[in-house]
């Protein structure tokens, strides 16, 4: 009789929860039995582990009653991440490894059948749950996989190629290794994290627009959601597309945090380490697939554009229950996903930027073509956007359509570079000053932080009162005055900053 213990990671949302890989031989009848909720991926390992310990040139004890245990038993365990950890304590509990050296190290990889490691999803998550949770180990793991986890500052990241790269480093001692082989398949990683692309389309290749460009400006200086409203071809999506190139640079623990989500969904390239996530989802998307979900829950487009720009266009083509699940994230920029025995928390701090047609034909308000569409059908079409919605979208600007002329006369615009240096001017100073965007302001906050004048005061509590705004409508305006005066580079908010605010609170128009 043999026992052995190895040590692994199964991940339940961003938290990387220990599984103690528990394998036990014994005579009896011959088999191979795998215990401790695994899912279906899990239990396929058995027949990968046994060919790849066979053509590695090892023995597999064929002859013995395995028995593998993934514990703790009520923890759902998902993917191939647990092969390499179920493998080497099979050869541990064979004797042909000390299973005393694997105590300070945890594996994870999916094996092939000649034994060669293959990456797995979620590596970069993996490393940044142990370093938030101040855990120190040494990680083993497949190449693409070491390279993401390497990123975590102060990570010990150990790469190998093929099972033989890890077994060689855990013969018992007095053991010989094999003299035809070497250790250029094992090496630790120092990770040194890549140069951060620019390159990027430009808002200089939007011509005119100049309403549009200043609300873009507005948002990216604050962390402000914005609605672009516009008839068909008269650029809201060459907007929308441009808007992440307005915004800072992400620190490296906001860089971390949306790498991580990306190495989740098994999405992360090195290529855009640094980048400003824009996530771009059909309209056709359920609430599932925005929000997150499944079993065990994954995360949706609104926690992979974390730190980054949401961009849903034809703003009303998607299902309702999909837009109202958008409601408490952008708020909260936090996305809870339970179910029956598990819970797990998302990330979902986003910019959204959301693009619509007025009506159903898309000409209503356009000087260019008439709208043939019945004010019922307006409002019908609009009515596909709840109140409690609109509500927490800061800016609704209107996006006209240009006249073939002036489009063709029209010189390029202010490019992104330029934009983007008043943006993070105006950033720096609300940081400076709360520790935080105006838009994360909380309400006991705005009071303190806006320095609103008297007469500016007076202005907004009677547009307010006319208009019929909400709290949380007379809050936002707040909030986007404070961000024109920090790009004004102004002291105090004042009467010329609230009423450009209010421009951008203006309701739908109707036919």
């Amino acid at each position: 009789m043999a026992l052995s213990w190895v040590q692994g990671r199964a991940l339940l949302g961003l938290e990387a929860a220990q599984v103690t890989v528990e394998v036990h031989l014994a005579n009896g009848l011959p088999s191979f039995t795998l215990v401790g909720l695994a899912d279906v991926e899990v239990k396929e390992a058995r027949e990968r582990v046994r060919c790849a310990i066979q053509n590695a040139g090892l023995e597999f004890p064929h002859n013995k009653r395995i028995t593998v245990n993934l514990a703790p038993a009520d923890l759902p365990k998902d993917s191939g991440r647990l092969d390499l950890p179920i493998a080497l304590g099979i050869l541990a509990a064979s004797g042909q490894i000390d299973g005393t050296k694997l105590a300070d190290y945890e594996f994870a990889g999916e094996l092939s059948l000649s034994g060669a490691l293959r990456p797995v999803r979620g590596a970069l998550a993996m490393g940044l749950a142990l370093h938030t949770a101040g855990i120190r180990t040494r990680l083993v793991l497949p190449p693409g996989s070491a390279e993401e986890a390497a990123l975590v500052p102060g990570a010990e990241v150990y790469r190998a190629v093929h099972l033989l790269d890890v077994v060689r480093q855990f013969v018992p001692e007095g053991s010989a290794k094999d003299p035809g082989a070497d250790d250029a398949g094992w090496c630790r990683l120092h990770g040194v994290a890549p140069r951060v692309a620019a390159d990027g389309p430009d808002l200089a290749d939007v011509k005119g627009q100049a309403a549009a460009k200043r609300a873009l400006e507005i948002a990216a200086a604050g962390g402000h959601s914005l609605l672009l409203i516009g008839s068909p071809g008269a650029g809201k999506s060459m907007l929308a597309q441009r808007f992440a190139g307005l915004l800072p640079e992400m620190t490296t623990a906001q860089a971390l945090q949306s790498a991580a989500i990306s190495s989740l969904a098994g999405r992360f390239s090195l290529a855009q380490w640094g980048q400003r996530p824009t996530c771009s989802p059909h309209h056709s998307a359920s609430a599932v697939a925005l929000v997150g979900g499944g079993s065990p829950p994954r995360p949706g487009e609104i926690s992979m554009a974390h730190n980054g720009v949401l961009f849903l266009d034809e703003f009303p083509e998607f299902a309702r229950s999909a837009l109202e699940a958008l409601r408490e994230p952008l708020e909260t920029g936090t996305i809870t996903i339970a179910r029956a025995a598990r819970r797990a928390e998302f990330p979902a701090r986003f910019q959204l930027v959301a693009a619509m047609n007025p009506c159903p034909c898309g000409y209503l308000g356009s000087a260019l073509r008439p709208c043939r569409c019945t004010p019922d059908q307006v409002l019908r079409y609009q009515g596909k956007l709840s109140g409690p919605l609109m509500d927490r979208i800061d800016l609704h600007v209107e996006v006209p359509a240009l006249a073939p002329q002036e489009l063709l006369l029209a010189a390029s615009g202010e490019s992104s570079a330029s934009i983007r240096q008043r943006c993070v001017a105006a950033h720096a100073r609300a940081v400076q000053r709360q520790g935080r965007p105006n838009q994360e302001l909380a309400e006991r906050d705005i009071d303190t932080h806006t320095q609103l004048e008297a007469t500016a005061s007076k202005f907004l509590q009677s547009a307010a009162t006319q208009l019929g705004w909400s709290a949380r409508a007379t809050h936002r305006t707040l909030k986007i005055a404070r961000t024109i005066a920090d790009l004004a580079g102004s002291e105090a908010t004042q009467i010329g900053h609230v009423a450009e605010a209010m421009q951008y609170r203006r309701a739908l128009k109707t036919a």
